[in-house]
């Protein structure tokens, strides 16, 4: 329901107070009396008001200072002013000097103060709309600007999340607002490390512009089979890659997650190195791949975190990687042993492996025979 136009009647005179009163209440209008221009001035602020009939001539602070100061105030700056006058010229010009917005004059008529009362209000309260609008389309405008950093703030956290995790790993920890599954702690592990055979000699021999045609190229290929196998990247290094499984968020199958996305990756480079060959790059790919406890977390500074695996099995399987011939997949007998219901591979023998005190068995896996772990597509 529309609240009642507030009128403040300003007038020495009590008889004429009465007046207006009668005039106006019957039509709906709400009218706060004043005697003195001083009272006028103390009841606006908390009064409500929409209008002032103002008489001129009035003891102590006449209407014209009045006006003035209705004016000079922000709060009231545009409320509209109708001054009650005697009509001479002399007196509307002052009125109009002071800010006055209409003029009535003395004795009003009732039909003539009622028309311009009305005009008044209704433009005082489409200036109230518009103020009240603006009012709120600033306040939307600063919870959308609060909104945007927000959501910027995230989209940041995403990318640097994204960098070394699989883009489900990194929804959940946003969308949980919890990234304390990054903090340093233990866990079991499959390691993948791969690089291409012959890289270095051709990083010599080669342009700078052709090797990071070629790197682009083998780096795109890579990182889609990660995301898709659900690795957790760690770092690449030139031509190396080190990708690890069932951390931060605990994977069925690591092992056979990580022996199908090797087989992939060598298929992919495996097609990758045929383009290469023929602008007369002779490249090829190796992949080692271990199982083993390790200790994990989130490492560096502000504004650059990687998340690492600290462990003797990422050695291994760098180690494994370091042997592999072009197209090969070396293993640990641990993940042999684990894939091998689903895997066809053979033995290679024992490895005397650097940084390693004993030999290592390790197998050269070929393909996937029977795949049951659902990847996102």
């Amino acid at each position: 329901m529309t609240e009642p136009v507030t009128i403040l009647a300003v007038d020495d005179q009590q008889a004429n107070l009465r007046l207006l009163d009668a005039v106006l209440s019957p039509r709906g209008y709400r009218v706060v009396r004043a005697s003195s221009g001083e009272q006028a001035l103390e009841l606006l602020p908390s009064s409500g008001v929409d209008l002032v009939l103002l008489d001129i001539v009035m003891p102590g602070i006449d209407g014209y200072e009045v006006c003035r100061r209705i004016r000079g105030t922000p709060e009231t700056a545009f409320l509209p002013v109708v001054m009650i006058t005697a009509s001479g010229n002399q007196e509307k010009t002052r009125a109009i000097e002071a800010g006055a917005d209409d003029f009535v004059s003395k004795p009003f008529d009732q039909s003539e103060l009622l028309a311009r009362v009305a005009s008044l209000a209704r433009i005082k309260r489409y200036h109230d709309t518009i103020t009240q609008q603006a009012a709120e389309l600033a306040q939307w405008n600063a919870k959308l600007e609060t909104r945007v950093l927000t959501q910027l703030g995230e989209l940041q956290r995403m990318k640097r999340l994204r960098r070394f995790l699989s883009p489900q790993v990194a929804e959940l920890v946003i969308n949980s607002g919890d990234d304390s599954i990054l903090g340093s702690h233990r866990r079991e592990i499959v390691v993948v490390f791969c690089d291409l055979r012959g890289f270095t000699a051709f990083a010599e021999s080669s342009e700078p512009e052709e090797v990071m045609g070629v790197l682009g190229e083998y780096h795109a290929a890579l990182g889609e089979l990660i995301f898709r196998y659900e690795g957790t990247l760690e770092r690449f290094t030139g031509d190396g890659l080190m990708v690890f499984f069932n951390d931060p968020i605990p994977l069925d199958r690591p092992a056979q997650r990580a022996v199908e996305m090797a087989l992939a990756m060598r298929d992919r480079v495996r097609t990758l190195a045929e383009g290469w060959s023929r602008l007369g790059h002779d490249l090829g790919f190796g992949v080692g791949i271990a199982q083993g406890f390790a200790t994990l977390g989130r490492i560096g500074y502000e504004g650059r975190f990687d998340y690492a695996a600290i462990g003797s099995v990422t050695n291994l399987a760098a180690r494994l990687c370091g042997d592999a011939g072009a197209g090969q997949v070396l293993v640990s007998q641990r993940v042999f042993s684990a894939v091998d219901d689903v895997a066809v591979g053979k033995s290679v023998g024992t490895l005397q492996l650097r940084g390693f005190s004993r030999a290592i068995q390790a197998f050269s896996v070929s393909r996937i025979i029977n795949s049951s772990v659902e990847v996102p597509s």
